[in-house]
């Protein structure tokens, strides 16, 4: 945990409050982890993500959106369900990128740079999670601001649950990232559609 609180503390902003956005640097993409579903459906704290993600999009802070989630069985597909529910509020599908197998926070961040080509990005999840995520973005090679929503204000006993759980998803990361340098469960190939969004000219964030 120390690793991750170090590594990420200059680097990392809640989305709560007034001019939280101003202090959020421009980027290349919003990298938006899975955070699961109700049926087809985004899970509340997955919602939120996508809020803060469109968010970052019409205030020019990012010019693409990179969602990265789970994709491992055909009944289940968490990238499809973020697209779908970000369209719902207004974002145009030439920005979203989907990557279907980020499995987990370390193959998201690593296939976000080898497969999808990012090398900046701003990565969107809750703020408990928000430490491993920047860290393990940056370890992966990518310039890398967090921004997290603060899901103790509305699901305290579930954050709860969860941030006693990053205990020990932080020690696998640790091992992922630092120990045995793993690649992601599914490595490639390489995808040319970020790199295109951000090659257009004009974009918002350009």
């Amino acid at each position: 945990m120390t690793w991750a609180w170090m590594n990420s503390s200059q680097h990392r902003e809640t989305a709560e409050g007034d001019g939280w956005l101003a202090r959020v640097p421009p980027s290349q993409a919003a990298l938006v982890l899975g955070a699961g579903l109700y049926g087809t459906q985004p899970t509340p704290m997955l919602a939120r993500r996508l809020d803060i993600a469109a968010d970052l999009y019409r205030s020019g802070k990012v010019r693409a959106l990179l969602l990265s989630g789970d994709n491992s069985r055909e009944e289940y597909d968490e990238p499809t369900a973020m697209r779908d529910y970000l369209r719902g509020k207004g974002v145009p599908d030439t920005v979203m990128v989907l990557d279907y197998a980020g499995f987990d926070t370390w193959d998201s961040c690593v296939r976000a740079r080898k497969v999808f080509g990012a090398r900046q990005v701003t990565v969107v999840t809750q703020e408990f999670h928000l430490p491993r995520a920047v860290t393990l973005c940056r370890t992966a090679g990518l310039e890398t601001f967090g921004v997290g929503d603060d899901s103790v204000r509305r699901w305290a006993v579930t954050t709860y649950y969860l941030a006693t759980r990053e205990l020990f998803a932080t020690a696998k990361a640790f091992a992922d990232a630092m120990v045995l340098n793993s690649d992601p469960i599914f490595p490639g190939p390489r995808e040319v559609s970020l790199t295109e969004i951000l090659d257009q000219p004009g974009a918002p964030g350009a």
